[in-house]
């Protein structure tokens, strides 16, 4: 990012947001079947590099199954209503109907109605266990000490740790702290973490022993954060930042590897062409997904940020539906819009700029557009 002169008083950095960058091609092209789209993390590999959201309006255990299927990494949000109510059905179709005026305040009631049910817990993990898929579960950085453990503990494959913003040493209202670094050595399950938008925050991170880094603040299409927090990021920039850390504790641990996942602001097959093209090694979505006619938001689509007690910063969204989750990934499309057969866009983009796998995709020339 480019330093520039705010005020007297103040610095910045230019930032680039995905869409103001694009890939340019420059060398061969080759056939969209003779591309891999596979990524391994720690000993799981998956064929599609897309993480679907710990969002309710995106992962169940039954959305969950059929992303499996797909070759996807599905993440259930552990503190989300499938770990408060035994049957959230009901309350999913609710709140997908609900008034765009009247929705924040009967949200945030029904997820304040209920505390996280440890029982339920670890029978959702149970229920990801027995559709035979990897499973991932995600918990916020105030429950982690607690919720992760009994997670792990249960069958997780993989846990997830997910906020706006998650530091090395995260410290809670009554001054507690979680010391990442300590918490991820004594849990059995690899830990993926963030977000992080900067360099040395990701460094941090990385340290930890994080299996894998969140670039960005989640949910863009469902969040308010840059109008309730003022805090933004311009992902673009701040994948290539994440990724110049990763090669950097490459070298400086001698070898580990740690994956950055783009997670944010990636609503259409460009968006996460060009999050890949800036060095990202997966990408989390919601939005992409909650246009399914099979996601069990129904077409409405909400994060952990619209249920915040004291401060949301989210909302609910009704989003125009496309498809099935099957046909969302991989086609076919219907649509020229990027809303359909993501997998296939993401093919095709490695195909017409010569690359084969993701890894080299990464090396690929961009430029900024605006």
């Amino acid at each position: 990012m480019t330093d520039i002169q705010i005020g007297g008083a103040k610095r910045g950095r230019r930032g680039y947001s995905l869409d103001e960058v694009a890939i340019a091609p420059s060398r061969r092209t080759r056939d969209p079947e003779a591309v891999s789209t596979a990524w391994t993390i720690d000993a799981y590999r998956f064929e599609t590099p897309i993480i679907a959201a710990p969002m309710d309006s995106v992962v169940s255990p039954q959305s969950a199954a059929t992303l499996a299927e797909n070759g996807v990494l599905a993440v259930l949000n552990l503190e989300g209503l499938w770990g408060r109510y035994e049957d959230p059905n009901p309350l999913l179709r609710e709140i997908a109907g609900l008034a765009s005026d009247a929705a924040t305040a009967r949200v945030q009631e029904l997820y304040a109605a209920r505390p996280v049910d440890i029982d339920l817990v670890k029978q959702r993990i149970g229920e990801l266990r027995e559709a035979g898929s990897t499973v991932a579960v995600a918990t916020s950085p105030q429950s982690a000490a607690s919720l992760a453990p009994v997670a792990s503990q249960a069958g997780a494959d993989i846990v997830v740790i997910r906020g706006t913003t998650v530091s090395a040493e995260h410290v809670g209202g009554d001054g507690a702290g979680l010391n990442l670094k300590e918490f991820i050595h004594d849990l059995d399950a690899p830990v993926i973490v963030g977000g992080c938008a900067t360099h040395q925050a990701a460094l941090h991170l990385m340290r930890t022993g994080a299996a894998g880094v969140l670039v960005g603040f989640g949910g863009g299409a469902s969040h308010t954060t840059a109008d309730v927090l003022g805090v933004r990021v311009p992902m673009a920039s701040a994948i290539a930042d994440v990724a110049a850390a990763r090669r950097d504790y490459l070298d400086e641990s001698g070898g580990r590897y740690v994956h950055v996942i783009a997670d944010g602001s990636m609503g259409a097959s460009g968006d996460i062409v060009k999050a890949f093209a800036c060095g990202a090694d997966a990408a989390m979505v919601g939005s992409v997904f909650a246009r399914a006619t099979d996601a069990p938001g129904h077409g409405a689509h909400w994060g952990a940020e619209a249920w915040h007690a004291h401060l949301p910063r989210g909302e609910r969204h009704q989003m125009e539906t496309v498809g099935t989750l099957a046909e969302i990934l991989n086609g076919p499309s219907r649509r020229a819009d990027g809303t359909m057969n993501v997998v296939g866009a993401l093919r095709k983009a490695m195909a017409t700029t010569g690359y084969s796998d993701l890894k080299e995709f990464q090396r690929v020339e961009m430029v900024v557009t605006s």
